[in-house]
């Protein structure tokens, strides 16, 4: 997808203050294990899923695929790992939210997000996490995959009728119906971000930002602003710093017919997490 080496260019750019650019090593299958079953794992990284098994997730298989897969996870990993030492980080791809254990679908291959907590966790960094899913599309494989762990609160805001058609069950759901704009999707982000913080009582959030709420995303379905969005990030940002809690920052889905306003959404939210980061050093 064009919009991660646009955004790189654009995040390396900008110089923005405090920001430094690092690259991640890729996830190891010890990582991916925690989370994804041995014969989905062995299968994906031979090329032996089936057709209809790639079609569903959305891509077609090739070594570039397996690394680059392994690679987005690694950067969620270490941006929680940053995260838990400064306050404040960012993965510039990630949000891979609808891939299960034992199957991807959607566009993700591994829920890195889910791999992440449970290297964090692995590594006794964290043992509570709160995950602050405000994508457009439900992170119906995060629901799955913490479904019975009482350490991990799953939070979720987005469209009600969109895909995934089936949805599962988080912690905490809000379906928003089609054609929500600002007023309505931040009256939702604050309400759930305010109950799920308060009852997980985390060590860490993770934060899916999402570019997908946008008004001219072709797979959105809502009718956010840039202005609006923005102000989520700041929202969400200026509510966890406030109470001390770290987040780790990744960028979710983007589908705009205009790559370059999914690229200035997910530039607005490198920039905000830039300045809270700056603000709590200062």
């Amino acid at each position: 997808m064009p919009k991660y080496a646009h955004l790189h260019q654009c995040v390396a750019e900008a110089s923005l203050p405090g920001v430094d650019l690092t690259a991640s090593a890729p996830a190891s299958d010890e990582q991916l294990l925690r989370v994804h079953d041995a014969g989905y794992l062995k299968r994906f990284l031979s090329g032996e899923l089936t057709e209809r098994e790639m079609r569903r997730i959305g891509f077609p298989w090739s070594p570039e695929l397996v690394l680059r897969s392994r690679y987005a996870v690694g950067g969620t990993i270490d941006t929680c790992r940053a995260a838990l030492s400064d306050g404040l980080a960012v993965n510039l791809a990630g949000g891979t939210h609808h891939a299960y254990p034992d199957h991807g679908e959607g566009y993700c291959v591994f829920n890195d997000v889910a791999v992440a907590t449970r290297a964090v966790q692995a590594e006794r960094q964290a043992v509570r996490v709160v995950i602050l899913d405000c994508d457009v599309h439900q992170g119906n494989g995060t629901a799955v995959i913490f479904a019975n762990d009482p350490a991990v609160f799953t939070f979720s805001v987005h469209g009600a009728k969109n895909f995934p058609f089936h949805k599962e069950h988080s912690d905490l759901d809000i379906a928003l119906p089609d054609g929500s704009g600002d007023e309505a999707f931040l009256e939702a982000v604050s309400a759930g971000v305010t109950r799920s913080v308060d009852l997980a009582q985390a060590d860490l959030a993770i934060y899916i930002a999402g570019a997908d709420p946008f008004v001219g995303d072709r797979l959105g379905r809502l009718a956010m602003t840039k202005a609006g969005l923005a102000e989520r990030d700041r929202w969400v940002l200026d509510h966890c710093c406030q109470l001390g809690l770290p987040v780790a920052v990744v960028m979710g889905g983007g589908y705009a017919r205009q790559v370059e306003d999914v690229v200035d959404i997910h530039l607005q939210t490198v920039r905000l997490t830039a300045q809270f980061a700056s603000n709590r050093i200062a």
